[in-house]
């Protein structure tokens, strides 16, 4: 069988240099761009039967002028860079990768959530520079110490990351309680609930976010949600930027509505405009790194291979649309 041209438009975020493409070129005639502009992508994909993009568009005009194209590999979970319905339209499938990151992001909550806990690198910053050598106690703390143990965590989207940041917060010790559109069957935690979105922002200690970008969840915390939440309440993001108003959520930092956020993602990204929560009171951002551990790529890049053999095996997989 002749292996067919494919095409990686933006790899380096998947692979700045620590995996390898050899699985993808065992089956394809591969060629690898670390970037591709908008302007460059149809000449590109030019004559390409397969098409991989992490976040670089694919329009129903691009895909248009791609009458080769049979394939496109989505390299992430979020696939709203492609048109779903040309694609369908134009004979071409499109795959996701849905399962790869779930123990990395979960991760990536708590190391959030434990920063705002314990405030561990400005308290690093302050032994280093000699505040602690020169204290007349046998230590010090620069801000208010937080434990976990006993404290609610509100997850919003019960889901696959959903569920292991439960499982997570369960072995601290936490409380917790759900909201999910469609519930499926609950975890055996003590006191678990599902609960109403209002119910679940008014009774968390933390809250976090771990539903999908639709239409309906869109700007899903804004001024009116947040002031539900306790003024001692942590908001944790690692799903979308955009289910987050970020002027609303600044000023409710900067006024005390709550006590602080741990942020992964931005409505613009990167942020070439800036952000208000930049210089919002007590307000960790991280540039979309909670899927970037070297293990959760190389599940991404197998999975990724995996896709396209089942796609040239005419059974495929993880098809979106």
């Amino acid at each position: 069988m002749t292996k067919p041209t494919a095409v990686v438009l933006d790899g380096y975020a998947l692979n700045p240099g620590d995996l390898s493409w050899d699985g993808l070129s065992a089956i394809a005639n591969l060629t690898v761009h670390d970037r591709t502009p908008e302007a460059d992508v149809v000449a590109r994909l030019a004559g390409a039967t397969a098409a991989f993009t992490n976040k670089t568009p694919l329009s129903r005009a691009t895909l248009a002028q791609l009458p080769d194209l049979r394939y496109i590999g989505v390299l992430a979970t979020g696939y709203n860079i492609v048109d779903v319905a040309a694609a369908r339209e134009f004979g071409i499938t499109a795959t996701n990768i849905p399962t790869y990151g779930t123990a990395s992001v979960a991760q990536m909550v708590f190391a959030l959530l434990l920063e705002l806990c314990h405030h561990v690198q400005q308290h690093s910053d302050a032994v280093r520079a000699g505040q602690w050598a020169v204290n007349p106690d046998w230590c010090f703390w620069r801000t208010p110490l937080m434990e976990l143990a006993g404290k609610t965590m509100g997850i919003v989207g019960f889901g696959r990351i959903g569920r292991q940041v439960a499982k997570i917060a369960d072995a601290l010790m936490m409380k917790v309680i759900a909201h999910d559109n469609v519930p499926t069957a609950a975890p055996d935690y003590e006191d678990f609930r599902w609960v109403g979105l209002a119910e679940l922002l008014a009774q968390s200690d933390v809250v976090s976010l771990h539903c999908p970008l639709f239409p309906d969840t869109k700007e899903l915390m804004n001024a009116d949600r947040l002031a539900l939440m306790k003024p001692s309440a942590f908001l944790i993001n690692t799903s979308r930027g955009p289910l987050i108003v970020e002027q609303d959520l600044a000023d409710a930092l900067n006024q005390g509505v709550i006590a602080g956020a741990g942020i992964d993602v931005l409505p613009e990204e990167p942020p070439v405009h800036g952000s208000p929560l930049f210089s919002a009171r007590n307000c960790i951002v991280t540039p979309h790194i909670a899927w970037a551990t070297r293990e959760a790529r190389t599940r991404l890049m197998d999975i990724a291979v995996e896709n396209l053999r089942a796609f040239l095996d005419l059974n495929p997989v993880n098809v979106i649309g």
